[in-house]
Parts: C-alpha cells; structure tokens; sequence
C-alpha cells in the first residue's frame, strides 16, 4: 500500500510514523508513505549569471487572500494540482487505480469500513491536507475526489487527520499486526482489559480482576467481553 500525502508540513508525520507498528510496516515495506510539499511546485529558480544554470530556489508563498472577503488566507490551487500530478504519475506494480481522499470538515465520515474498501480496491491512496481556510476548490474540478472528515471538528490542518487514516488503513493490510486476530473489529474485544498482578493495592483499596477472566472459562469469557462493549 502507497500512500502519498500532499502536505505543507510534512515533519508533522516524522514522530507518528517513526514509532511502534507504522515504522515497522514501513520498514518491512508492507506500507509506503511518501510527501509532496506543494510549496515545491511553486519555486522560481535564480540563473546564475556565471554559468546560465538555475543555481538558487526560493520557495514563494502559495497562500493568498481569499475572493469574496473573510479572515484567513488560501492555498492556491496550482500547486497542489501540480503536486498532486506528480503523485498520479507515481508507477504501481499493481493497477487497481488511485485514490484521492479531500480532507474536509465537511466531508463524509470516516470508518473501518471505509478504510477496508478503500485498501481492498486501492494500492495507491493519495491525501491532501489543507491548511489555514482550506485550498483553492478548483482543485476538487480538476481532480474527482472523495471528500472525507474524521470527525464532527475543525483542526488546524489535515495532517493529523492523514495520520489517522494512515494508522487505521495500515491495520487493515495482511502483515502490518503479525496476525489478523490483532484486528479488534475482526473479534469479539472490549475496551477493558488487564494483566498482572491479579491484585494491585493503590492508596490502602486493592483492585482485581474480574474473576470471570481467571476461570479458564472460554464461552464465559466471550459473554462477559459481549456484556462489558455495552
């Protein structure tokens, strides 16, 4: 799985993706994260006056004020259009297309089940992360995209939300948790969980675990991790 984010902080992913199971499925090349900064497709190059060759860049701002008044300033579209090409050109060994996710407060929600459709039909799932009051819309008429939110608030880009994404997608490709059976919404799970000691002792009260849990009992211990989800 490739995922290509098109962001204008892309060192926001560094510590995300270089801990725990992210960075050993990068490492065993189970996943593939690759950046695209659009700022890198909006870059004026120097001829130097010595040899005629382009010598120095300097990256130009890419937000501007947005038509029609308000606060904030706006990406503008050529960049991430460009940045965004790049990463449609981006060869995949298999060919079952690419997708691009428009991170959006207003898009639909996201799910496990949109994450196992999306890995299921797609090798190549490219994100783009806005910034400030959003990116230039022409983007959405040039590209078909899949507007998408991680939930009912606003952040102040879409790079948490691309991780969010990136960790639940990840979870669903075979390899990525050495067994499938570490996939909670494949089993019956709940959220609370325990492990030694069977006793611990915390301020002169002694807290233990659930004697179902201790019984050996295999179908009691499925009915009590049913009982305890509600």
């Amino acid at each position: 799985m490739n995922f290509h984010i098109i962001s204008l902080f892309p060192g926001t992913f560094k510590s995300y993706l270089g801990e725990s199971i992210l960075k050993r499925a990068i490492e065993d090349k189970k996943i593939k994260v690759r950046f695209y900064n659009p700022r890198d497709f909006a870059t004026v190059a120097k001829q130097s006056l010595l040899r005629g060759k382009p010598s120095l860049t300097r990256s130009v701002r890419i937000d501007k004020k947005p038509y029609g008044g308000g606060p904030g300033m706006v990406v503008q579209a050529l960049p991430v259009i460009k940045a965004v090409e790049t990463a449609l050109k981006v060869k995949s060994k298999n060919k079952k297309g690419k997708l691009i996710i428009w991170l959006s407060p207003g898009g639909k929600q996201f799910t496990n089940e949109y994450a196992r459709k999306a890995v299921k039909k797609y090798t190549d799932i490219i994100i783009v992360c806005g910034r400030y009051e959003g990116i230039d819309a022409r983007v959405k008429k040039v590209y078909k995209v899949d507007e998408i939110t991680v939930g009912p608030f606003v952040l102040t880009g879409g790079e948490l939300p691309a991780m969010v994404m990136i960790d639940v997608m990840a979870r669903q490709i075979e390899g990525v948790l050495g067994t499938f059976d570490s996939l909670e919404e494949r089993r019956i799970s709940t959220s609370e969980v325990y492990t030694r000691p069977e006793v611990i002792k915390y301020k002169g009260k002694n807290y233990k675990v659930p004697k179902v849990l201790l019984s050996g009992h295999a179908r009691k211990i499925e009915e009590w991790k049913k009982n305890s989800k509600k």
